[in-house]
């Protein structure tokens, strides 16, 4: 019998079956709305994410096991005794929180988060997310007096509303700002900071974990989307490495069952999963912006089809010195920088849409190459760097990427969270997880590399979208 994965993820809920001859279906995929209601701020519509998952689990038919792949930092507020959302879901890239952030910061509490959770102060994690709820939302604080109130992270929610269980993984908390990572439970110092109620927040289980039953089947893996994908590569010794282009971008790299802490390279420690008794830790590189660059792009009319851009002749934008810096809400790994804007530089009466689509394109990777660097200080990178996410079928962005990084890039051919939800559902139930099939794809080899004062031009614009120069 196959297990579901889901991965509801930013843009959309797909899932996908595993069998056990390692074999893999994708049976169900839903967009969902996403609001803007003022400069910064996205949000979601809690019961409609609910309504894909539920969706993917009615398609699958009968199964053996559940996985949940959820977006990490988007959070929901909710009534315990009604089990209904008070707010919309503020999503991940969401920057509301910004004025806490940096009253905190101010304060000197930056020191305390990075001790404590391994996490910079950032509008990006949860805790500035929850804190503006309780701040803000009056119905927040009356369902508070009444012992009625729930905060958590969307998989809270939505295990909640499936199985009755209000709980998170590991992975999932360690997201938040509020964990303590030496131990493992809710940190009533960083709960304090952001006026953040201990007592609301869900229960912390292992990422193969039980969370109970949804329409009768056991859901018995839930973990960040990201881990989800890094567990989907098969990534599971330190070094192992992956870097997912979706909506933003990330690489996530094992370390190992200690953390690797670091103050100087920007990268985040944070937990891979917890299988069982036994966490494993891995460095988290993130950007704002991948595929999302690209929609923006397409919204404001520099391609109409993806199609277009797939392929490029002649020297890239860079070389001709046009430079787009993918800072459409700041800039995340390794500089953490709320206040950079997007950028375009070197246009001229010749430049056309497809160039400056090129750009953008060229602007991810050149990104992604940032923070790969950063974590090549720390740990040796692997000759070869799997990715997935929809940006990773665009041909030119993945000949580019490999370019940049001077390493070969191989494309994974599949739904990597939603996968690796499932296999570590198949875990936690017992079953014996297969070795995934089809899901090796087009492999990209390095050209030439790029001059180095092309690359500076990258870093000098860089410099220029976070205004110091």
């Amino acid at each position: 019998m196959p297990a579901l994965g889901i991965d509801q993820g930013t843009t959309g809920t797909k899932g996908v079956l595993l069998f056990p001859d390692g074999t893999h279906q994708v049976v169900f995929t839903a967009r969902h709305a996403q609001s803007h209601p003022a400069a910064g701020w996205v949000e979601h519509d809690a019961e409609e994410l609910l309504a894909h998952i539920s969706g993917a689990i009615e398609a699958a038919g009968e199964v053996a096991a559940i996985g949940l792949a959820n977006q990490g930092e988007t959070v929901v507020a909710f009534d315990a005794q009604t089990g209904r959302p008070i707010h919309p879901a503020i999503v991940w890239m969401d920057a509301r929180a910004e004025p806490t952030i940096q009253r905190l910061r101010a304060e000197g509490a930056e020191a305390v988060s990075l001790a404590r959770a391994g996490l910079p102060l950032d509008s990006y994690f949860s805790a500035g997310k929850l804190g503006w709820i309780m701040e803000t939302v009056p119905e927040a604080r009356v369902l508070l007096a009444q012992g009625r109130l729930r905060l958590g992270t969307s998989d809270a929610f939505f295990l909640f509303r499936l199985t009755g269980s209000f709980a998170t993984d590991l992975s999932t908390a360690s997201r938040t700002g509020l964990l303590n990572l030496t131990d493992e439970t809710w940190d009533e110092t960083l709960c304090g900071l952001y006026g953040v109620p201990p007592e609301t927040l869900p229960r912390i289980l292992s990422s193969d974990g039980a969370f109970g039953l949804a329409t009768g089947v056991p859901v018995t893996a839930s973990l960040v989307d990201q881990q989800a994908a890094l567990f989907g590569h098969g990534c599971r010794g330190a070094g192992a490495l992956k870097f997912t282009f979706g909506t933003g971008g990330f690489a996530l790299a094992v370390t190992g069952e200690a953390p690797v802490h670091d103050a100087v390279s920007g990268l985040l420690t944070t937990v891979a999963w917890r299988r069982g008794a036994v966490t494993t830790y891995a460095l988290d590189g993130g950007l704002y912006h991948a595929a999302s660059a690209l929609d923006w792009a397409r919204s404001v009319g520099l391609f109409a089809d993806h199609a277009e851009i797939d392929d490029f002749a002649g020297p890239t934008a860079l070389e001709r010195g046009l430079v787009f810096v993918p800072a459409l809400t700041g800039l995340g790994c390794p500089h953490w920088d709320r206040g950079a804007t997007g950028l375009f530089i070197g246009l001229g009466l010749g430049t056309t849409r497809q160039d400056m689509a090129r750009a953008v394109l060229e602007g991810v990777a050149l990104r992604a190459a940032e923070v790969l660097e950063a974590m090549g200080t720390l740990i040796a990178l692997p000759d070869v760097i799997s990715i997935d996410g929809g940006l990773s079928r665009n041909r030119y962005f993945c000949r580019f990427l490999a370019r940049v990084l001077g390493r070969a890039v191989t494309v994974f051919d599949g739904e990597a969270a939603a996968l690796g939800a499932a296999l570590m559902a198949m875990e936690g139930a017992g079953l014996a997880a297969p070795a995934l099939q089809s899901v090796v794809g087009a492999q990209y080899e390095p050209e030439a590399p790029l001059a180095a004062t092309h690359r500076d031009r990258f870093t000098d614009a860089v410099r220029r979208a976070r205004g110091w120069g």
